[in-house]
């Protein structure tokens, strides 16, 4: 047992010697960085494909967010115009004591960052509004947004809608404000709808609108839709029934606004994996030509050599 245990005692030292030792990565094989060449030449394929099919939707989503703006415009009468957020940022003020809001995410990712922009927003607003002593909850759309505000102002989501079917209708809208309205939205001073607005097929904004229940009476005094007339007993019940509408009108709205965002910024963000990938294939083709060069070269230097030695 003593030469064993003087054996164990030399070893050991030695193995850790080596364990401690760095590590120390050696060049890649010409079988690997060709293996590399054509999976990043695959994954060029897909990002390219998945361009012009995002170039596609874009097109059918701005003839859509067309047609719901003229939908919309009536809203304009009764509720404020919406608010771009600018690169300083806002004071969320002007929203009452209770607000319920309804950020507009996607469900699928590869888009840049349209969902965490609106995920911003919403912690920024959720904080501001606490530390002027209001209250806020909050409704989310898409499943990207759901687990980024998760993380953060989880206590404050009351209900959430995943998979939404695209591309959206009216129909889809009017579900999506029927959700909204069974988180008890009217018990709330105002809702507020954040979404990305669409500018350009390269451009896009975070912007929010404020949208407040109907009541007969303005705080001013002024008398909601003076020019019609109602009956004492219904027009209460008309002013919910209008603003429910006004709700999903303003909701189409959004999502149609949000969905141009959102395949304007995957276009782009698939030409700069596209592009990205092209660089990494040219790099790894250079890589991949030295080491063959390389291998040649000694493999000539090798022929040479034996047949000088045997002529010697």
């Amino acid at each position: 047992m003593a030469p064993l245990r003087v054996i164990s005692q030399r070893v050991a030292p030695r193995m850790l010697a080596v364990a401690s030792r760095p590590q120390v990565r050696g060049m890649a094989t010409e079988k690997q960085l060709f293996n590399q060449i054509q999976s990043t030449k695959n994954i060029k394929k897909i990002t390219s494909s998945m361009k012009m099919v995002s170039a596609a939707k874009l097109k059918g989503d701005e003839n859509r967010l067309k047609q719901a703006i003229s939908f919309n415009k009536w809203t304009g009468v009764l509720s404020s115009d919406p608010v771009v957020i600018g690169d300083d940022g806002v004071t969320f003020e002007e929203l009452p004591q209770k607000t319920l809001i309804v950020p507009f995410t996607s469900d699928k990712g590869l888009c840049g960052g349209v969902n965490s922009f609106v995920s911003r927003t919403v912690r920024d607003a959720a904080k501001k509004l606490a530390d002027q002593g209001k209250e806020c909850d909050i409704v989310v759309m898409g499943d990207k947004g759901r687990s980024q505000m998760a993380r953060t102002v989880g206590d404050k989501i009351k209900r959430s809608a995943t998979e939404i079917v695209t591309p959206g209708t009216f129909a889809l809208a009017s579900g999506l404000a029927a959700e909204i309205l069974a988180a008890d939205a009217k018990e709330y001073d105002a809702v507020m709808i954040v979404y990305n607005t669409f500018v350009n097929a390269a451009v896009y904004k975070q912007a929010y609108k404020i949208i407040t229940p109907l009541k007969a009476e303005t705080p001013e005094g002024d008398d909601v839709l003076g020019n019609y007339e109602f009956e004492p007993s219904e027009k209460v019940e008309a002013l919910e029934d209008m603003y429910e509408f006004m709700l999903a009108s303003q909701l189409y709205h959004s999502f149609m606004d949000g969905a141009c965002s959102e395949q304007s910024s995957r276009m782009t963000a698939m030409e700069n994996a596209s592009k990205n990938a092209g660089e990494l294939i040219d790099s790894l083709t250079l890589q991949y030509n030295r080491a063959r060069q390389a291998r040649i070269t000694t493999e000539l230097i090798e022929i040479i050599s034996g047949a000088s030695a045997i002529d010697n």
